[in-house]
């Protein structure tokens, strides 16, 4: 069974932060709302029901588009890890949070959206203005050019000048990058409220706070060893909730922004590249193999053409034309025919070398593993990137398989082939047409 015969794979999403910071978190609400209902309708952008997002996440899909699967996906291809890991231990923290006691809820009350507002606002009237640029010319060259960016205490005389918050902010980053294991948590979560401009600390009898309070050093911190993504004010927004309390609500700007990430970009890149059943070196000897066929039967009309041979003869070709228009045309779309036919992949360099065992890992295990480790997402200086490394092209086209036990990518991968059968099938008929159309050239 395959799907509609004009299926095309999921395009290719790119990261723009500056597109991401200019949609509100209400557009960015509603695109996640109607994401989720179009995938539970049908097929939507090339993505079936089967492999949705909620479906994937819910642990609800076999090798290779499982969580670990997408986890790896986002660590080693898009290097944005953090964001699945966030969401995951989010979604674990609600539940939990849902399993408390009422006596202890009531001690970090619901942070509403009228105060998420409110506070935007506040940030919105505290920043500076910008000087008109009319005005900013005509003082140009004066002793009030500077004026608006200066602070009392550069006025006053006696004082040292202090620091900008750009300094602050990054010597701040490279020393807590590496002083983050010798200092505690709370330390951490301390300053990031100072950079935010927040003087108090936060109610310590709430449920949950000390959780928090590696949270914000791990994901939320400037500098943190797994720091989102995040805008300036959607960093000055949760700490400030998360000042004032405890309650998943308080992550709510973070949640959206963070899942739209995952739902908008990362989910379909994740499925157009789980499609492909080789590794880049299988890929590449498949489009030669494709282009040589191709030359292969374009010669060979050529020279039956110029003979004395009757056009008969100019069919034949017409295996070397199919072949490699199939081959190619699978190859472009990131598959080897040879793979699919026993409905196999190619193993990444990160599960070659593996020791660890190959059970699927359901949403909690994910979540806690990702929750508990301080360490950052960097890769580099994993054993396997070496050992990888050293193996020749060759070497990596012939690389170790395993058997595809998702049915629905099997059926994306099915799709695929069928329509590159048809296609290298009416391309070598027209092809093949054109020669016979010829006249003989009777050279020899």
């Amino acid at each position: 069974m395959v799907y509609s015969l004009g299926y095309r794979r999921p395009s290719h999403v790119t990261s723009s932060r500056d597109s991401r910071d200019s949609v509100s978190s209400d557009e960015k609400q509603r695109s996640i709302n109607d994401s989720i209902e179009s995938c539970s309708s049908c097929m939507s952008n090339g993505i079936p029901e089967a492999l949705s997002f909620d479906r994937i996440i819910s642990g609800g899909v076999c090798p290779p588009c499982t969580t670990r699967d997408f986890m790896n996906y986002l660590k080693y291809i898009e290097h944005s890890a953090e964001n699945l890991q966030f969401y995951l231990w989010f979604r674990d923290y609600t539940a939990r949070w849902d399993a408390l006691p009422e006596s202890e809820k009531v001690l970090s009350p619901e942070w509403t959206r009228d105060q998420a507002e409110a506070e935007f606002a506040a940030n919105a009237q505290s920043r500076p203005k910008k000087m008109n640029h009319e005005v900013a010319a005509a003082l140009k060259g004066s002793d009030f050019a500077d004026a608006p960016k200066t602070t009392v205490a550069e006025r006053d005389p006696f004082g040292t000048p202090s620091k900008s918050s750009h300094e602050d902010r990054s010597d701040y980053g490279s020393s807590h990058a590496h002083t983050f294991g010798a200092s505690t948590h709370e330390s951490v979560a301390d300053q990031a409220f100072q950079d935010a401009g927040l003087k108090w600390k936060p109610f310590t009898t709430q449920p949950y706070r000390d959780e928090i309070e590696r949270i914000i050093a791990i994901y939320i911190a400037d500098g943190a060893p797994r720091e989102l993504n995040l805008s300036a004010r959607d960093r000055a927004t949760v700490m400030k909730a998360l000042q004032t309390t405890t309650h998943p609500t308080a992550f709510r700007s973070v949640v959206t922004t963070v899942e739209y990430s995952l739902r908008k970009q990362a989910h379909p890149n994740f499925i157009r590249w789980t499609i492909c059943n080789g590794n880049r070196s299988r890929v590449i000897f498949a489009r030669g193999l494709g282009i040589f066929g191709i030359l292969a039967g374009l010669i060979a009309d050529l020279l039956l053409t110029l003979s004395s041979a009757s056009r008969a003869w100019r069919v034949i070709p017409f295996v070397g034309w199919f072949i490699g228009i199939s081959t190619l045309i699978a190859a472009w779309k990131g598959m080897c025919v040879v793979l699919h036919g026993m409905h196999h992949r190619h193993m990444r360099p990160w599960e070659l070398f593996s020791d660890e065992p190959e059970d699927v890992l359901d949403e909690k295990t994910v979540s806690r593993t990702s929750f508990t480790s301080e360490s950052s997402n960097s890769w580099e200086d994993e054993p396997w990137v070496a050992r990888y490394g050293k193996r020749n092209f060759v070497r990596k086209i012939f690389d170790r398989e395993i058997w595809i036990q998702e049915p629905a990518l099997r059926q994306i991968q099915d799709t695929i082939f069928l329509q590159s059968i048809l296609g290298a099938f009416v391309l070598s008929a027209i092809f093949v047409g054109i020669f016979c159309a010829v006249p003989r050239g009777n050279f020899y």
